[in-house]
């Protein structure tokens, strides 16, 4: 099922009330090694040397990220998978490791309508094989967590268009609607920052709680859109296993329910006021 944004924003509206959010620090780049330590599974989605992405390593052939980012940003086609690289860690321009892409499933239920600029799905999420495992000491996957309430404190790594080079940890932003899926989160993203992980910190690990869907703006506002991941990941994981998926064509991304791309990178959405 796919919501409009504005009954979505609604809920933040009244949750936030007149007063908006409390001022945040907003995202600070992770610059240096120590800085970055212990995040080097986050890293860039390079999309047919066109744009970019953020991607999380989940396991060590599997990167997590948003659906609409394996689409052309004009056309609307599928991003060959031989064309897309998963660059771990990426800083100043180095990273932790490499990796092409061997299969890629976009959600069954994800529908891009490039018609709409303010509609927004639970279902913007794709899995990703890679070509080769990731098996380093410093690059580690990330474990999953779910049932995230409304207040639960959480917080965003992503690269972005002003921060292309070097990724950004964003620590505090909380849960401040959720409806039928849908998070919003008044976590600060950018153009890049699509497929982004939000964490949460459980017992002092970092588990991926949600992926960056869109950016959007309400009464000035910053805020993002995300999902949440028990369903439509364990979906994804199945689509991935599904043995019919071996004879899908070299290079191609399985869409599994074609769907029009909207943008590469996080979309910008505003709300009527």
């Amino acid at each position: 099922m796919e919501l409009m944004l504005r009954a979505v924003l609604a809920a933040f509206v009244a949750l936030t009330g007149a007063g908006g959010l409390a001022a945040d620090p907003g995202p600070v780049a992770l610059r240096t090694g120590n800085d970055a330590r212990g995040w080097e599974g986050v890293g860039r989605l390079e999309i047919a040397g066109k744009g970019f992405c953020t991607a999380t390593l989940i396991a060590p052939g599997l990167v997590l990220t948003a659906a609409h980012c394996l689409f052309e940003r004009d056309s609307g086609a599928p991003v060959a998978v031989d064309r897309l690289e998963f660059r771990a860690g990426w800083r100043d321009g180095r990273a932790g490791a490499y990796r092409g892409v061997r299969r890629a499933v976009t959600h069954p239920a994800y529908v891009a309508d490039a018609g709409s600029e303010t509609r927004v799905s639970r279902w913007d999420l794709a899995l990703i094989e890679l070509a080769q495992p990731i098996r380093s000491s410093e690059v580690r996957p990330f474990t999953i967590g779910h049932d995230v309430p409304v207040g639960t404190e959480v917080g965003v790594v992503s690269y972005a268009r002003d921060r292309a080079e070097a990724p950004s940890l964003q620590q505090m932003c909380p849960v401040v609607a959720e409806d039928e899926g849908i998070l919003v989160l008044s976590c600060e993203v950018d153009f890049g920052s699509s497929g982004a992980p939000v964490f949460r910190l459980a017992d002092g690990v970092a588990e991926v709680v949600s992926v960056v869907s869109a950016k959007a703006e309400l009464n000035g506002e910053r805020v993002a859109v995300g999902m949440e991941l028990a369903q439509p990941l364990a979906e994804l994981r199945a689509a991935l296993a599904d043995t019919s998926f071996a004879a899908t064509p070299p290079g191609a991304v399985r869409v599994i329910r074609p769907g029009e791309r909207i943008e590469t990178g996080a979309r910008f959405v505003r709300a009527a006021e």
